[in-house]
């Protein structure tokens, strides 16, 4: 009967594994901006789900479950680095094994316009490390994850009011910056 179980959950975990996978490491490296720190992020959340599935309460989506843990592993991760004086925030946009982009952008063919893309996505991703941690969380997921504003308020364990909040004051500080960045460079 033990042995039962052990294999159901088993095969709970790799479908689970199989199927939500590509999406932990996208959140990952969208909030770490580090590949290698992303891979490490998703191999733990996976770690934390394997111990963890049979606590797993189905008064929730497993996908929301799932991103709660990533983004929590995540935020603890910045934390960490930041109490060591080690942050080394925004590394790339780019795979730094490939070269890769790891977000898709609009594509254009002309190498200029391409560089112009490329430095643009750098820009914002180094002002988005001067926003509070839990503003850059909601931006990342509602931005670049394309999250509903519900869908981030059960990650986040938030209301959805406060997501609103927190995604609207980051704009806000993201204009200011970059307003500031692009006047500062026409000088």
């Amino acid at each position: 009967m033990f042995e039962i179980k052990l294999q159901n959950q088993a095969y709970f975990f790799e479908n689970i594994f199989k199927e939500h996978h590509q999406k932990v490491y996208q959140v990952a490296i969208s909030m770490l901006k580090n590949a290698e720190d992303a891979e490490d992020i998703t191999q733990e959340v996976f770690i934390n789900i394997h111990y963890a599935i049979d606590q797993f309460k189905e008064d929730a989506l497993i996908t929301t479950w799932i991103y709660r843990i990533t983004v929590n592993k995540c935020l603890d991760h910045i934390k960490s680095k930041k109490r060591k004086k080690r942050l080394a925030f925004i590394t790339s946009l780019f795979d730094p094994t490939t070269g890769k982009q790891i977000h898709d952008t609009q594509h254009l063919e002309h190498p200029g316009a391409i560089l112009e893309q490329k430095e643009a996505q750098e820009i914002l991703m180094k002002a988005m490390t001067q926003l509070k941690l839990r503003q850059q969380t909601a931006f990342v997921l509602s931005q670049i994850e394309k999250l509903s504003q519900k869908e981030i308020a059960a990650i986040m364990d938030i209301s959805e009011k406060a997501v609103e909040s927190l995604i609207q004051r980051a704009k806000e500080k993201l204009r200011v910056i970059l307003g500031n960045y692009y006047q500062n460079r026409r000088l």
